[in-house]
């Protein structure tokens, strides 16, 4: 069931995209970027631009609801929540207060065995962190609350906002150099095949630089994590945030790598290495853990 939620908002999420981007430039009267005199690259940088940072946002926007809708996320009001969601909803109050934001965030629970925290949201006044029932269970105070502070450093920093604005640029770098080496390759064979071929070349390219682009996405956001990580500690202690690494390390032994549990920090049981240590979105909690101890 939760799948098939996942594939509706996958679907309905990029025909809004389309459509949204599609009006975008028609408004802005962005002509075509082949033209029979070849390709126009003023009309190209802006398709590019429109539809590499377009998506992005657009997909930013709709993030806060998008995980309250999959996640079934449960957002606390204070007017009837029990003794340890009252106690989160305090905790969250006061780190976002210490962390200067100007609106705390809402603060949801999702039903999951999973030990399981993120933030999310387009803007530091319009965030939602969540935490899941698993998470709740497995650890205590000390280590929940290095775990808010771990997620509203990511608020504070804006963590979304600058993910954001790299996946556009890679979006946008992608698709333009894709398409002006698929044409000049194009240009190599009989006009009656250079669409086809133009199509084929722009696809394949777009797939070999997207995946490069990975690389520097990923990067970004290792460093991003090391980042909310010294955010936390400041928040709550360097002990507290140790605690909450060491509890989802205890969380990896005993549940092995590919459990769904270690889901928001992303992290592995042991040190990756080569390519899959270039694509990781998070670093290894070894890694994170002695960071913090040596800070």
């Amino acid at each position: 069931m939760a799948f098939g939620k996942r594939i509706v908002v996958f679907i309905l999420t990029n025909i809004l995209i389309v459509a949204s981007i599609s009006v975008v430039l028609k408004l802005l009267g962005v002509q075509p970027y082949l033209t029979d005199k070849g390709l126009n690259f003023e009309s190209l940088i802006a398709f590019c631009l429109i539809w590499g940072f377009g998506g992005a946002f657009i997909s930013l926007a709709l993030s806060r609801v998008m995980a309250k809708w999959m996640m079934r996320v449960r957002v606390l009001e204070k007017t009837s929540v029990a003794q340890e969601e009252q106690w989160l909803l305090d905790t969250v109050g006061r780190l976002s207060n210490q962390a200067g934001l100007p609106k705390v965030p809402d603060v949801g629970v999702y039903e999951s065995a999973e030990v399981n925290a993120f933030a999310t949201g387009p803007t530091k006044s319009r965030a939602l962190v969540a935490v899941s029932s698993g998470l709740l269970r497995r650890m205590d105070r000390t280590e929940i609350e290095g775990v808010l502070a771990h997620e509203i450093a990511h608020v504070a920093n804006g963590d979304m906002v600058t993910m954001t604005l790299v996946q556009g640029v890679i979006n946008a770098f992608v698709m333009f150099f894709a398409r002006v080496i698929a044409w000049s390759l194009s240009q190599f064979v009989d006009e009656e095949k250079r669409g086809i071929v133009n199509f084929g070349a722009v696809l394949a390219f777009e797939i070999a630089f997207g995946l490069l682009g990975m690389l520097v996405v990923a990067s970004f956001s290792r460093h991003r994590e090391y980042r909310a990580d010294g955010g936390g500690a400041n928040l709550v202690g360097k002990e507290k945030m140790v605690a909450a690494l060491k509890s989802l390390q205890n969380t990896v032994q005993l549940e092995g790598d590919s459990h769904e549990s270690i889901a928001s920090f992303k992290i592995s049981a042991v040190k990756k290495s080569g390519l899959l240590a270039l694509i990781a979105t998070h670093p290894p909690l070894e890694e994170r853990i002695k960071r913090l101890q040596a800070a």
